[in-house]
C-alpha cells in the first residue's frame, strides 16, 4: 500500500508518527509526500487546545476528500483527538474515517492499515500499558538534521487546564540505556541534533524510585555520544522542563558538557501566585524568580524560553501586571503565548470568573508586543559575537539558514548566514552582524 501521514501537534506526536511509519515500511508498504497518491491516509491528531482540535477535524475532512479525488481507499485517525473523544460516538461523528486508534495503539497501525473490516475499526488500549518503542524497528524520520527522543511517556502533574494525563497515562520513564542506544542509532543515521522530549522531561525518574533523575539521562547520553567516532559534535537539547523538577543537578550537567545546549525551555504558564494556584502549578512568583536566578548563576550562557497562558479564569488586571513585569524582569530569549482554551472536560472549566475572550486576546497582544521588544534587545547582544551554527537550508544564492545552540527548531528564530558555498547538515562558525526581532544574521568567522 502507498501511505501518507499528516502529523499534527507536538514533538511527542512526531515521534509516534515516525514509529508508525517505520512499522509500515518494515511490512513492505511505501510512503508518499503527496496525499493524492496515497491508498491509505493517516492523520495523527492533537487536541491540546480547541484550535488544535479544530485543526485535526479540518485536516481529517480535507484528507477524506481524497477518497473522491485521489487514490485513497482508507482513512485512519490516530492520537489524542481520537483518544479524547473515544466515548463520544466518533464513528457517527466522522463517518469518513475507517479506523480510530488511541494514544496507546501505535503498535496496532499495521492492523489498521491492512484491516478489511466492514465496520470502522476502533482501537483504544489503555495508554498506561503501552510499551516503549522497539529499537530494532527503524523510525522514518521527518528531518535529516535533527530528531526527537522521548525519555518518558505520560504525566503525573495535575494542571487544571490540561487533558494530557487522561490521554497519555501516568509518568513512565524509559531506561537510560534505551535512550542512549536510540541516540547512537540516530547519530549513525546522520542526525546532528538530538532533542529530548516528554510531557515534562525533568520529571524523568519520579516513577523509578531508585534515585535516577533527568541529570542521569543527560550525563549518560552526552558521554555516550562523545565516545562515538563522529567527524563533528552532535548537539543535545531538551524541551518541556517543569519549574519544580528543573534541579541544580540538571543545570550543572547542562553547563558542564559542551555538546548539551545551554537552552532552558521552562513553560511557566503564568507568574502570579494566585493564578498558578488555580492552574494547579505547585510554585509561586518568588519560586520562579529564584529558579531563573539560579539558572543564570550556574550557567551564565543560558538561553531561556517559556510559554504563557493569557486569560486564565480569574486572571485580574493585577495578575496580568505581575505577569508583564515578570517577563520584562527575566528577559526571555524566546516566549510563546496561548490564550486560555476552555472545555467542559477540564477542571479549570469549573473555576469562577472566566475572562472574556476579547480581554484574553488583548492581553495576548500585549504580551507578544512586549516580547518582540525584549527579543530584539536580547538579539542585539549577539552582534559581534561568534557562534557555532548548524546549517539547515540554502534558500537562495549567497544565503543559508541555520540555528545556533540557543535556537530550537520550529519554535524559535533562525540564523541567516551570508556565504557562497556551505554544506547542509554541518556546523560552521558565524560572526553575527545583524539582529532583528526574532532572527539574527552573520557571515563566516
Amino acid at each position: 500500500m502507498i501511505i501518507f501521514l499528516e502529523s499534527l501537534g507536538c514533538s511527542r506526536n512526531q515521534v509516534d508518527s515516525e514509529i508508525m511509519l517505520g512499522k509500515l515500511v518494515a511490512k513492505g508498504h511505501t510512503l508518499t509526500s503527496d496525499p493524492s497518491l496515497a491508498q491509505v491516509i493517516i492523520v495523527n491528531t492533537c487536541t491540546f487546545i480547541s484550535t488544535a482540535s479544530d485543526e485535526a477535524v479540518d485536516t481529517i475532512l480535507e484528507m477524506a476528500g481524497y477518497k473522491k479525488t485521489g487514490a485513497c481507499e482508507r482513512l485512519i485517525a490516530t492520537g489524542c483527538l481520537a483518544q479524547r473523544y473515544k466515548d463520544d460516538d466518533l464513528v457517527s461523528t466522522l463517518p469518513e474515517v475507517d479506523a480510530f486508534l488511541g494514544t496507546g495503539a501505535c503498535d496496532r497501525i499495521v492492523q489498521a492499515v491492512e484491516g478489511k473490516t466492514v465496520e470502522p475499526l476502533t482501537l483504544f488500549p489503555d495508554p498506561n500499558q503501552r510499551s516503549f518503542q522497539d529499537l530494532t524497528e527503524k523510525r522514518q524520520l521527518a528531518d535529516e538534521i535533527f530528531a526527537y527522543i522521548k525519555v518518558s511517556e505520560g504525566c503525573n502533574q495535575k494542571c487544571t487546564y490540561c487533558i494530557i494525563p487522561k490521554l497519555r497515562g501516568t509518568q513512565r520513564s524509559r531506561p537510560v540505556e534505551d535512550i542512549c542506544k536510540e541516540g547512537k542509532i540516530l547519530v549513525s543515521q546522520g542526525i546532528k541534533e538530538i532533542i529530548l522530549t516528554a510531557e515534562n522531561t525533568t520529571d524523568y525518574g519520579q516513577d523509578l524510585n531508585d534515585g535516577t533523575g533527568f541529570e542521569t539521562v543527560l550525563f549518560s547520553l552526552s558521554d555516550t555520544l562523545n565516545q562515538m567516532p563522529n567527524k563533528s559534535p552532535v548537539w543535545i537539547r531538551y524541551l518541556y522542563t517543569h519549574p519544580v523538577t528543573l534541579s541544580k543537578a540538571v543545570i550543572n550537567v547542562t553547563a558542564s558538557f559542551k555538546n548539551i545546549c545551554s537552552y532552558y525551555d521552562v513553560p511557566v504558564q503564568h507568574a502570579s501566585s494566585s493564578i498558578l494556584k488555580k492552574m494547579g502549578r505547585p510554585y509561586t512568583t518568588e519560586d520562579l524568580y529564584d529558579l531563573f536566578k539560579t539558572i543564570r548563576e550556574l550557567d551564565p550562557d543560558a538561553s531561556l524560553r517559556t510559554t504563557i497562558i493569557a486569560g486564565f479564569p480569574g486572571e485580574t488586571d493585577q495578575d496580568f501586571d505581575i505577569l508583564m513585569k515578570f517577563i520584562e524582569d527575566i528577559g526571555f530569549d524566546h516566549l510563546g503565548v496561548f490564550t486560555y482554551s476552555d472545555s467542559t472536560d477540564l477542571p479549570s472549566h469549573c473555576l469562577k470568573d472566566h475572562v472574556p475572550e476579547q480581554i484574553a486576546e488583548q492581553r495576548y497582544d500585549q504580551l507578544m508586543a512586549a516580547q518582540a521588544r525584549i527579543s530584539e534587545r536580547v538579539n542585539q547582544r549577539h552582534v559581534g559575537r561568534i557562534y557555532d551554527v548548524l546549517v539547515e537550508e540554502h534558500p537562495e544564492p549567497g544565503v543559508y539558514i541555520g540555528r545556533t545552540m540557543f535556537q530550537a527548531p520550529e519554535v524559535d528564530g533562525m540564523t541567516f548566514i551570508y556565504a557562497e558555498e556551505l554544506e547542509i547538515n554541518t556546523i560552521v562558525r558565524v560572526r553575527i552582524t545583524d539582529a532583528y526581532e526574532y532572527d539574527i544574521a552573520g557571515e563566516l568567522a
